[in-house]
């Protein structure tokens, strides 16, 4: 799956692969940025290949650099919804045996309580918080109709929490890229109605037959623009509104 990136960089470098109010993100820059994050989190957060990583935000482009930045990194990326309470991600990060996460910072307070009342030994190690104005230029002005509290809230981190910020700062560079097809790629969970929700295993290979199958259908290219409303976290919004469109080389406006 990271190589549908790389040949989208290549092909369509300059060509804006996220806009997320009014602000474009190219394919180069997209690229640049989750393997900067690669990076850090296997020489920062010690990932190594098949390690699962949460991925616990709102949609939003760091979603997307965080997910390719954890394929790069060989790891395996556990996505969760954004909805679950703390004492919910308790069980996200030790049924998927997580010894890191990603979340974004109005998360971030939960996701330590979560982590703070388990036994040290099944404790995350590390945990990379982002501010969602953390997408945006510095010289950035909220539109009128965008939720600027929700946008541009800067939300307290947590004690020993990486800010996003200083991790792509950092400009680690990954080591060789070695996940195959039948490698693990990504577990999202069910919606646990009866019992606590279930891990289901993906491959890079299951994956890729959804976006190509899922392309055909649709008949997008990298002529279109998607609009990307579902949950990223969700297969239906990941597929659709993530991966589909990264392969394709088309543009995703993020809702």
């Amino acid at each position: 799956l990271w190589y549908n990136l790389v040949v989208s960089a290549h092909r369509y470098a300059d060509k804006a692969a996220i806009r997320y109010f009014g602000n474009a993100i190219t394919f180069r820059a997209l690229e640049a940025q989750a393997s900067a994050m690669a990076g850090w989190l296997q020489q920062k957060a010690g990932v190594k290949k098949g390690d699962r990583v949460l991925l616990y935000m709102q949609n939003c482009p760091q979603f997307i650099i965080a997910y390719y930045a954890i394929l790069r990194a060989d790891a395996v990326v556990v996505p969760v919804n954004p909805m679950n309470r703390s004492e919910e991600f308790k069980h996200y990060i030790t049924d998927a045996q997580a010894s890191v996460a990603i979340c974004s910072a109005d998360l971030a307070m939960g996701a330590e309580q979560a982590n703070n009342e388990l036994p040290p030994e099944q404790r995350l190690q590390h945990l990379l918080v982002t501010q969602y104005s953390d997408a945006l230029p510095a010289s950035y002005e909220n539109p009128e109709d965008a939720p600027g509290a929700w946008l541009t809230t800067q939300h307290p981190l947590p004690a020993g929490a990486t800010a996003w910020a200083d991790a792509l700062a950092a400009q680690l560079v990954p080591g060789p890229h070695t996940a195959g097809p039948d490698d693990m790629a990504v577990m999202p969970y069910t919606s646990g109605t009866t019992g606590f929700p279930k891990g289901c295993i993906h491959t890079h290979r299951s994956v890729m037959h959804n976006v190509i199958g899922g392309g055909i259908w649709s008949g997008s290219g990298a002529e279109s623009t998607i609009l990307a409303v579902l949950p990223l976290f969700h297969v239906t919004g990941m597929q659709y509104g993530m991966n589909g469109p990264i392969y394709s080389g088309a543009t995703v406006v993020m809702l």
